[in-house]
């Protein structure tokens, strides 16, 4: 079995994590929690599944494409660094 390493840091110490992404595209958003991952735990860098991401993406679409509900929606506020 090969052994993973940190693309960062070089650490073979990862963590697998459950965490809150954030989706972005053409300035809409999707937040999907319980997104699985993988961190590194000597410097915090965060490997995602490209599979997972790719289900992400397709659930994004079929939301704004209004094929799909979203479980609930949410108000953010929005303000620029200046």
């Amino acid at each position: 079995m090969k052994e993973k390493h940190c693309n960062f840091c070089g650490s073979e110490r990862y963590e697998e994590r459950k965490i809150e992404y954030l989706y972005t595209h053409e300035g809409k958003h999707l937040l999907v929690s319980n997104t699985p991952v993988e961190i590194c735990l000597n410097c915090g860098m965060i490997y995602y599944d490209a599979a997972v991401l790719k289900n992400i993406e397709q659930r994004f679409f079929d939301i704004y494409q209004n094929k799909q509900e979203p479980d609930r929606y949410i108000s953010i506020p929005e303000e620029v660094y200046a």
